[in-house]
């Protein structure tokens, strides 16, 4: 009968050793799924953010936003703000001194808007075999970012990939290097540009 009260005093201090080992790996898990959850929520660190100079290969120059409308006659301080998904190719492009977003609408129209959450401003990226690069909508198959002559945006509609008016190169803007080569990036001179360019396209607007 002596050995009864230390057996009892045994038996309590293991559960209790057990019932603080439940609570600590409840927690745990409960402080682990919170961690998880804040950082998917967190549309920052799903991102890589870079900034560079989208050459078009029908004017030879860049890119640009101004606001609501865009063209493809800008300087080379025309720098793009290109936020891109970590899984996959798709992207959204704004402009680093308006912080317009480019978006293609439901009729094919290229326009800027402030917000670029919505999916008319997701561009998907194809690399060409000629070195090029081609953005095509993520919510309209088959429509690209294109530019004439001119500079003037191309209706989504009356784009396809073969035509160089959807062809665009990305540039390091003058005297900055992206450590990370996250992208392919082809430096492009007037006597590179006049080798690569093609006879007009007779469907061009």
């Amino acid at each position: 009968m002596s050995g009864l009260p230390s057996r009892f005093i045994y038996v309590c201090l293991h559960f209790l050793v057990l019932y603080f080992q439940l609570q600590e790996s409840q927690q745990s898990s409960a402080d682990f799924r919170f961690y998880i959850e804040n950082h998917t929520r967190d549309d920052v660190s799903r991102k890589q953010v870079r900034i560079y100079q989208l050459y078009s290969r029908t004017t030879g120059k860049h890119v640009q936003i101004l606001g609501k409308k865009i063209n493809a006659n800008g300087d080379d301080g025309a720098l793009l703000v290109v936020e891109t998904e970590t899984f996959g190719s798709h992207i959204r492009i704004k402009g680093k001194e308006s912080g317009y977003y480019i978006c293609m609408n439901k009729n094919g129209k290229i326009i800027g808007k402030p917000n670029g959450n919505n999916q008319e401003c997701v561009f998907v990226e194809e690399y060409l075999e000629n070195n090029y690069t081609a953005l095509v909508s993520a919510k309209y198959k088959g429509w690209y970012l294109g530019f004439n002559r001119k500079g003037r945006p191309k209706k989504g509609s009356k784009t396809t990939q073969t035509q160089q008016e959807v062809h665009f190169m990305k540039r390091h803007p003058k005297g900055k290097v992206d450590p990370l080569e996250e992208f392919r990036f082809t430096t492009v001179t007037k006597r590179t540009r006049r080798a690569r360019r093609l006879k007009p396209n007779p469907k061009t607007d």
